[in-house]
């Protein structure tokens, strides 16, 4: 709910503030960076992001897109898996979380995301969702991972050309060699294999989505790596991740097609300022009024 106390900060103070999370600053940083406490830049992602999540929801519809590319991000909240205390197991702020993602690799709009387990229950959800944004029949990629089969094909039907793009890794990091301990797996060959449909071969690539995953690690310090700024609260993720999306498709220009992915895509007339973004909660709370 909207946050009543984010009145004191005027528009300007609130767009440095987003300004900051967007760029990959842990919430800590952003406070140091601006000047306010921790509470109040966690009551502004709170309201900010609530604000974008309603705004993606009903502005990428009717999507005309002709491929799409789908994968999966990992994070954690509070505890990774293995960490997990006994009496937190099933507690949705603790353990392994999974951002589900598709992107346009045309106009490299992020179409649909969804932050949770990696399950087919939340396949089918994040699949069935992504259908829904669509106005016709696209080509899709995915990964290897099977769980892709059923939700596809529940959603989509036959309407669809879907293929999978299956890698093959060599050897993971060597852990007694501190430069290659954290380094991925190597992938040493890949086979496209089709699931549904007509997929054109040409077009059967993750390449885009997977740099989208680079663009989600680098622009919120909450996937970073190797450091203490993983989130405690799922809900703090979720707002996070709305306001990456709503700043990625409609605020950042790409350094390919040279304009926003919204702009590209047809659903925006203008680059959007981070004033604009953090506007978007006054909106709610005259909507809810």
């Amino acid at each position: 709910m909207y946050n009543k106390s984010m009145n004191r900060l005027s528009l300007g103070d609130r767009a440095r503030i987003l300004n900051a999370l967007v760029e990959g600053n842990s919430v800590r940083g952003a406070a140091r960076l601006t000047g306010v406490d921790k509470k109040t830049v966690l009551r502004l992602l709170a309201d900010v992001g609530d604000a974008c999540g309603a705004f993606l929801y009903d502005t990428m519809r009717d999507l005309k897109c002709r491929r799409i590319q789908a994968d999966e991000i990992w994070s954690f909240c509070s505890a990774k898996h293995r960490n997990v205390p006994v009496d937190k197991r099933g507690d949705p702020n603790y353990g392994s979380m999974w951002t589900w993602v598709a992107i346009d690799p045309d106009t490299k709009l992020v179409v649909s995301y969804m932050l949770g387990k990696r399950d087919p229950f939340c396949a089918r959800i994040f699949i069935r969702d992504l259908s829904e944004r669509l106005a016709n029949r696209v080509q899709l990629t995915t990964d290897g991972l099977q769980m892709y089969v059923g939700a596809v094909e529940e959603a989509f039907g036959d309407q669809i050309d879907y293929a999978m793009l299956i890698k093959v890794y060599g050897h993971e990091g060597d852990e007694t060699n501190p430069e290659t301990r954290y380094s991925p797996a190597v992938v040493t060959s890949t086979r496209s294999v089709v699931i549904l449909g007509d997929p054109d071969e040409s077009h059967v690539s993750t390449s885009h989505i997977e740099r989208q995953n680079l663009s989600i690690r680098m622009g919120m310090r909450r996937f970073t790596r190797l450091t203490n700024a993983f989130s405690k609260k799922a809900q703090n993720l979720d707002r996070a991740l709305a306001l990456h999306f709503v700043y990625y498709n409609f605020a950042r220009k790409h350094a390919t097609i040279k304009t926003t992915p919204a702009m590209k895509a047809g659903i925006a007339d203008h680059v959007w300022s981070l004033s604009e973004i953090a506007a978007l909660a006054d909106v709610r709370l005259d909507e809810v009024a």
